[in-house]
């Protein structure tokens, strides 16, 4: 379905924190391992993965960060009342 989209991120508390592992996925890191290390929810057990969803179910900052991604894009760091994420489209 062209409306569902599959998503990975990595959730910190700080912006800064968000912004230093930023910095390593630009230069080449991998976003799972990172995201295993570093994200505070339970999706780090799947490298960040948090599988396929449709518009409407994420909080909409998360939501318009993501769906605005093109494949294997990572976004830059989206602030929602959850924290910091960063989020890479998986598909």
């Amino acid at each position: 379905m062209a409306n569902e989209i599959r998503c990975a991120h990595i959730l910190v508390k700080s912006e800064a924190e968000a912004k230093s592992i930023l910095d390593r996925i630009s230069k080449g890191e991998s976003f799972a391992k990172l995201a295993e290390q570093y994200s505070l929810d339970g999706s780090r057990k799947r490298g960040g993965d948090l599988g396929r969803f449709p518009r409407g179910v994420m909080v909409r900052e998360f939501e318009n960060a993501a769906f605005s991604l093109e494949k294997g894009k990572v976004s830059g760091v989206v602030k929602t009342q959850f924290g910091y994420h960063i989020i890479k489209r998986l598909e």
